[in-house]
């Protein structure tokens, strides 16, 4: 980190609505580090008129700390902020009121973290879902709990994902933790890997159901069908029986015709 010619870091810390733990601490730091940390603290009184010159002495060496505590704390806040603190007379009213009306989005940020692990721990990958949207899911929430100081690793966000998985996915995910560093390992390979196998699942059952439909097809060509889909062998000899029935039939059918025919051209 480089310093300016006024011992301040070139890049400083920014309050916003979502950082004040974080910023209170590195401020700090760099007043510490000044050597003005106390005024914010304490402040400073001012002096009457009958003080002595060792008492104006310290006035005028406070007032130019606060000055340069006000200095930095302006430098190091965003637009809304300095709006806020714009009228303060004194550095340590400033930072009275920052932390006054950060430490109430603080606490209601420490809630929703706590409702977001919840719903994170009991989120796991629905029946009918893609693989893609379960992960857009995943991250997505993790995304909003770490915006909320949550410090979440990839390998953690990889073993959540692994562990939630619907049954189809089973001996992958076995594969996967056998023969794979799963710290080493990154969520757009698992996501890939898990995608690739989706796709077979997809394909292989996507080829069953063509099968099925081309051998209902072929059933009511051949003049018979079985209802309810049961190919057991009984039902197989019975699906043959009624199409042999319907056959005899038709030919029965055909030969009382020709007879009534017959007798018809006799007779006239």
């Amino acid at each position: 980190m480089g310093y300016t010619s006024t011992n301040l870091p070139t890049t400083l810390p920014i309050l916003d609505s979502k950082n004040w733990n974080r910023w209170s601490i590195q401020v700090k730091a760099i007043m510490g580090f000044q050597e003005i940390e106390d005024i914010v603290e304490d402040g400073y009184s001012d002096v009457d008129v009958e003080a002595t010159k060792a008492q104006k002495l310290i006035y005028k060496e406070n007032r130019k700390k606060d000055c340069k505590t006000m200095c930095l704390i302006h430098q190091c806040v965003d637009e809304a902020h300095f709006e806020k603190i714009g009228a303060a007379n004194a550095s340590k009213e400033a930072w009275k009121i920052l932390e006054g009306c950060n430490k109430g989005a603080e606490q209601l940020k420490k809630v929703r973290l706590q409702t977001m692990r919840r719903q994170y721990e009991l989120m796991q990958m629905d029946v009918n879902e893609r693989i893609s949207q379960f992960f857009n899911r995943i991250i997505s929430h993790t995304n909003q709990m770490k915006a909320c100081g949550e410090v979440i690793h990839d390998q953690t966000i990889i073993e959540k994902i692994l562990r939630t998985l619907t049954p189809n996915f089973d001996h992958i995910v076995v594969a996967i933790e056998e023969s794979k560093n799963l710290e080493e390992f990154k969520l757009e390979e698992l996501q890939g890997s898990l995608e690739a196998h989706e796709q077979r699942i997809i394909e292989r059952s996507t080829g069953k159901y063509v099968n099925q439909a081309l051998q209902v097809q072929t059933y009511k060509k051949g003049g018979y069908s079985c209802r309810g889909g049961n190919r057991s062998q009984g039902k197989v000899k019975e699906c043959k029986g009624k199409g042999s029935s319907t056959q005899e039939q038709e030919r029965f059918d055909q030969n009382q015709s020709v007879g009534s025919s017959r007798r018809g051209g006799l007779n006239s």
